[in-house]
């Protein structure tokens, strides 16, 4: 497979509340293919002023795409993946909800708002390298991501 190159870093936003399920994305991201930066925040209140570029969000860029947990404090991936699917400024953004939950429920619920994809972190560590490593190969290699609305902004 030929690998796509990107002129720009692709941008991510994780959003994770969990330290070692954040340090081990961090790291298979590190190691990854394709240059990429990638953001933290630690729930969905922080999801949404990051994307909204609130507060001590004001610099950052759009991301390209966001890796959400669903189990979060304050405002959980559920509640925060519909809100950023009925904004018409965000709604384009791809979510990939990364998550232990494999319940039907949340399957179902995840996409019935919109969710771009779905993927349970398994809880081999190994296990969970590689399923990183897929989201990167599908995401940023296979998918043609759409274009960051802020390129070619100063």
């Amino acid at each position: 497979m030929t690998l796509v190159q990107h002129a720009e870093p692709i941008i991510i936003l994780l959003a994770e509340d969990n330290p070692a399920d954040f340090q081990l994305t961090a790291e298979a991201l590190k190691e990854s293919k394709i240059r990429n930066q990638l953001f933290h925040v630690n729930d969905g209140a922080e999801v949404l002023e990051f994307l909204r570029k609130k507060g001590k969000y004001a610099d950052v860029p759009r991301p390209d795409v966001i890796l959400m947990d669903l189990n979060m404090p304050r405002k959980d991936g559920r509640r925060t993946l519909a809100e950023i699917k009925e904004d018409p400024e965000l709604m384009g953004i791809p979510v990939v909800i990364l998550t232990v939950s494999d319940a039907e429920e949340d399957i179902i619920k995840s996409y019935n708002l919109h969710a771009n994809c779905y993927v349970t972190k398994p809880m081999d560590l190994d296990e969970f390298a590689k399923v990183v490593r897929g989201i990167e190969d599908f995401w940023f290699t296979i998918v043609k991501l759409p274009p960051n609305k802020e390129a070619g902004k100063a």
